[in-house]
């Protein structure tokens, strides 16, 4: 499913690869044509599939998109959660939408990728000794069910 060019999905590495160098936590991007369901159902679905919940100190997140329906959603694991502010996720939603409501869905999801990765750095620093990429930074295409 090529929604996103060589160069865009490699854009999109690169920021999670760099949200990831300051942060034990990690970051996905994960894309399909339509949503078939709840937005929120539907990403938490691809967060289990993904393995976001297996992440060590339960600091994964993940940035879920249907482009064609138009909808996202960020889902956050137990460890991100219970740190950040309430509306930190909204918030964050809002910023990507700026940039969705201009049509540049990749700078949106960069925008998302770059604010949780801040806040993951912030919560959860990298620590040189133990950390290792637990999770592929490949945009992951969905096709659904």
């Amino acid at each position: 499913m090529a929604l996103f060019t060589d160069e865009e999905q490699q854009r999109i590495r690169e920021a999670i690869a760099e949200a990831e160098k300051h942060t034990s936590g990690e970051l996905r991007v994960c894309l399909e044509k339509t949503c078939s369901e709840e937005v929120l159902d539907r990403a938490a679905k691809y967060f289990y599939q993904l393995d976001m919940d297996k992440t060590k100190l339960r600091n994964g997140v993940l940035i879920y998109v249907a482009m064609v329906d138009r909808k996202f959603a960020i889902i956050g694991d137990a460890g991100i959660n219970a740190v950040v502010a309430t509306d930190f996720w909204d918030s964050t939603k809002e910023d990507m939408l700026n940039h969705f409501k201009t049509g540049d869905i990749v700078e949106g999801i960069v925008t998302g990728v770059k604010i949780a990765g801040k806040q993951l750095g912030k919560y959860f620093p990298h620590d040189l000794n133990s950390d290792t990429n637990e999770l592929s930074d490949d945009v992951a295409f969905m096709d659904g069910d």
